[in-house]
């Protein structure tokens, strides 16, 4: 049966008919798989609207050759209190992280649903030309496997960094010095920030102004909370993988490139959101505030577990609800920078980690993965989740810590606006895969 789109005058009626049954009612949108569990974690919730979106997958794990396949996402209100379960819920029998969205307001979750299934318009691309060789090779030698390790084990050694808890708010202020001691001599052009939202975590952002084209900006981001059952303050969720591992990776990009004290043309946002355990909650309040700045985000990657090397792919890069065209510069990045990492694709489902909140609003965003949506860390989301699971080492973290620094430097680097990128996307893939390859 087609479903159909979910028009203004629909969705006027559906808000003035909805009247709410919780205490604390929120709103959700969701992917297939995890709606399959809302009502069994909680049985008042209701159903508002379901859609079919379109979405690019592999025609077998790990094939680059991608096919269009549909998910349904849905629209649910459910009491506020009870996503952290849901959270625990999806992973325990789905093996799955995420799945779903938080909203402030049932008006904004309609209008997320309706721009996913109509495809959401996507910022201008910028040029994905390969053309900083002898810099990107000089600072990526420079990357240290321990340094990321160490970062990771200080970080897990917080009892838990819950968005809600003291512990996740030490860990804030934690990272926060981290990354502010990483500013040499106090740079003007660089500003490190601690980003408050409603609930008690903060996110942490690093950014560096860009010196000739500040209109424009790429940003790389991780997140900062963790989550396993149990009390708020009392669980012990180390993270370590989950996702001490990408904001690791963000510090020690941070490092190296402090270190050369680069400076990048357009602007760079180092960001380690708070809250994605529970709706991407974190993420989605930064992208909310993107629409009040003047500069373009030209393009998002996110590092959401790294450091456990589940099969013998190195770099799994994952197909729907991200960019293409950008999925493909990564992949040509392995090629130029790193040609002795192999590269699958996969298909990890609605929601899966904080790319969906820039996606969802029509930015380019990529997810690179540890591995296989069947084969990635089973210990997350658990007491379990430690250094010792990954053998204690950050070798496998390194690998998206050099493609993260490859792929800021290549597009930051570049003065030139994407607006004044006259070739239609498929042709720049196209040449820019020919540059690769000669």
């Amino acid at each position: 049966m087609k479903l159909i789109p979910l028009k203004a005058a629909a969705a006027a009626a559906l808000l003035a008919s909805a009247g709410s049954t919780f205490a604390a009612p929120t709103w959700i949108t969701i992917g297939d798989k995890a709606h399959a569990l809302v009502a069994k974690v909680a049985p008042n919730a209701r159903t508002l609207a379901s859609r079919q979106v379109a979405v690019n997958v592999p025609v077998q794990r790990g094939s680059a050759e991608l096919k269009t396949a549909s998910e349904g996402v849905h629209v649910v209100e459910i009491d506020d209190g009870m996503l952290p379960t849901l959270s625990l819920a999806i992973h325990r029998t789905q093996r799955k992280c995420g799945g779903f969205l938080k909203h402030e307001s049932m008006a904004e979750a309609l209008a997320v649903l309706h721009r996913v299934e109509s495809a959401p318009e996507q910022e201008l691309a910028p040029s994905y030309a390969i053309d900083n060789q002898t810099l990107v090779s000089a600072l990526m030698p420079q990357l240290q496997a321990s340094n990321i390790l160490s970062t990771i084990t200080q970080l897990s050694n917080f009892q838990n960094r819950r968005y809600n808890s003291t512990h996740g708010v030490a860990a804030s202020d934690w990272l926060f010095n981290q990354w502010k001691a990483l500013n040499p001599g106090n740079r003007r052009d660089i500003q490190v920030r601690q980003i408050a939202h409603t609930w008690l975590q903060k996110s942490v952002e690093f950014s560096i102004i860009g010196s000739g084209n500040a209109t424009e900006t790429v940003i790389l981001g991780a997140h900062l909370d963790s989550i396993a059952s149990g009390g708020i303050e009392t669980a012990r969720a180390p993270g370590a993988d989950d996702d001490a591992s990408g904001v690791a990776g963000l510090t020690e990009v941070i490092r190296v490139l402090m270190a050369n004290n680069y400076q990048s043309k357009r602007n760079i946002r180092f960001i380690a959101y708070a809250a994605e355990e529970v709706g991407l909650w974190g993420s989605q309040a930064i992208v909310a505030q993107q629409a009040g700045r003047r500069d373009r985000v030209v393009g998002v990657m996110q590092l959401d577990m790294t450091a456990f090397q589940g099969d013998s792919t190195d770099i799994w890069i994952y197909t729907d609800f991200t960019n293409a065209a950008q999925n493909q510069f990564v992949a040509n990045l392995v090629g130029a920078y790193l040609p002795s990492y192999s590269v699958g694709y996969d298909a990890c489902g609605y929601g899966c980690s904080d790319h969906a909140s820039w996606h969802n609003k029509g930015f380019i965003a990529s997810f690179p993965f540890e591995a296989s949506d069947d084969t990635y860390n089973f210990q997350i989301h658990t007491p379990n989740d430690t250094v010792a699971t990954f053998g204690g080492t950050a070798n496998h973290a390194l690998k998206f810590t050099r493609l993260a620094l490859a792929w800021m430097v290549e597009l930051a680097s570049d003065a030139t606006p994407a607006s004044a990128k006259a070739a239609p996307v498929a042709e720049k893939v196209a040449d820019k895969a020919t540059r690769v390859a000669r």
